[in-house]
């Protein structure tokens, strides 16, 4: 069936004659002679599209839109009516009707109205179904890892998440900020509401400035209409601003103001402009050092440091690399290298060895590497770029550049490529067996 539609209307023959015809089309019908009928009928099930008569014997159907819609606001309301009136028409869509028609002379309307109201309720689930899977993918049972400090910091935003408290979040490059401001905003009371991303290292002062709070038509050259900042786009929601060290130090105390006062003056306005915007910010630097050298305002740095959360490094929470590493082999192995089922313990390690200065985005490009280059069903160190390679010294040297580095590199593709078969690797390589053995030694390929 196409969808569940009811129809109300006091005119037996009108009704039995919609229902028959639409049947015909499809759908499921249930019928109902009066507003009365019509109330049980939805207690019992409800449906996508009510195609409702305007007067019925005990009832106006234009109220009854708002009703309806109040109760059941996924549902769509098609009023019938045997005389137009504008009026009526004005208040049924001010009520949520989707359409207003006249019995008799748009019976034609009728099938494709129902399958427009249809589209429109299945585009509604559509984007509910997004919103939920991308909730879900930002939500903190989502951040991954066991290690004490990265509990102790989900714990904290959990606790932060259901204010309306100013965040800042601190950490190194890398270790999922703007996650963590996503879950934030998601588990708070204005997770309907946007959450608008701004990072302030990739602006000058005057377009960080125009991006951030707006301008008004002729402020500047270029400025040739109105424009909304992100700080009136958030309204309602979450503004994250990333990097908030690298902002102009005037800019900030525009940020200051918002904070305070919840108003801001767009370029060239003279009127502040309100906006209700929670903000989260966060820094790879050490604000308070900022301060000391003239760089950041001490004013805001303590209006922000009123809730501070201190993500780790990934260097210090090695317990969480298995079931990232994990993770990121699920969620890019389907579309990059479908082969590859799992991750060896000697890839771990390998890991684990690691200093891991870009934290988990670098985690997660070196999956993603590892999963181009593997030709087998498992990731093994083979395919770890050559900064993985053992602490040897006489391997310390070695560089994307260096000609050694190429020809070690090589090596382990075509040894990857082989399944480690070393007679068909020196085949392919054009040399000897025991030239091949002796590379390996030279390079300390496994």
């Amino acid at each position: 069936m196409l969808g569940n539609i009811l129809i109300i209307d006091d005119e037996d023959k009108l009704r039995n004659l919609l229902s028959r015809i639409i049947k015909l089309e499809g759908f499921a019908v249930r019928e109902a002679a009066d507003l009365k009928s019509a109330k049980k009928l939805l207690e019992k099930d409800i449906p996508e599209v009510i195609l409702c008569d305007v007067k019925l014997p005990d009832g106006n159907g234009v109220d009854f839109v708002k009703e309806v819609k109040l109760r059941y606001p996924e549902t769509e309301l098609i009023l019938l009516t045997a005389y137009g009136n504008i009026a009526d028409g004005v208040q049924a869509m001010k009520n949520g009707a989707f359409d207003y028609i006249t019995k008799g002379d748009d019976n034609e309307k009728i099938i494709p109205l129902l399958n427009r109201a249809i589209e429109k309720i299945q585009l509604k689930k559509r984007v509910v179904q997004l919103e939920n899977k991308f909730k879900k993918t930002y939500d903190f049972d989502n951040i991954l890892g066991e290690s004490d400090q990265i509990r102790a910091a989900v714990a904290l935003a959990r606790k932060v998440a259901g204010t309306d408290a100013t965040v800042l979040l601190a950490g190194e490059t890398g270790t999922g900020k703007e996650v963590f401001a996503q879950a934030i905003h998601n588990a708070s009371r204005r997770q309907r509401n946007p959450f608008v991303a701004l990072n302030c290292s990739t602006l000058n002062k005057e377009l960080l400035e125009s991006e951030l709070f707006g301008h008004k038509e002729g402020s500047f050259t270029g400025a040739t209409k109105d424009k909304k900042g992100l700080m009136e786009e958030a309204d309602t929601g979450t503004l994250f601003l990333d990097e908030i060290g690298e902002m102009h130090i005037d800019l900030q105390a525009k940020l200051l103001r918002v904070l305070e006062t919840r108003e801001f003056i767009k370029v060239g306005d003279t009127k502040p402009t309100r906006s209700d915007t929670r903000i989260i910010a966060a820094s790879n630097k050490n604000l308070l050092n900022e301060v000391s050298s003239g760089k950041f305002r001490e004013d805001l740095y303590y209006r922000l440091n009123a809730f501070t959360i201190l993500l780790p490094a990934l260097r210090d929470r090695k317990s969480d690399i298995p079931v990232l590493a994990k993770h990121f082999l699920k969620v890019y192995g389907e579309k990059t290298n479908p082969a590859v089922k799992s991750i060896s313990k000697d890839f771990l390690d390998a890991l684990k060895k690691h200093e891991w200065k870009g934290n988990i985005r670098e985690l997660k490009n070196i999956i993603e590497r590892s999963l181009i280059v593997c030709n087998g069903s498992e990731l093994t160190p083979l395919d770890l770029p050559l900064e993985f390679s053992d602490s040897d010294p006489k391997n310390n040297h070695l560089s994307d550049f260096d000609l050694a580095s190429v020809e070690k590199l090589h090596i382990q593709h075509v040894l990857n490529h082989t399944r480690n078969n070393k007679s068909e690797t020196a085949r392919l390589l054009n040399i000897g067996l025991s030239t091949l053995y002796r590379k390996m030694e030279e390079y300390n390929i496994q």
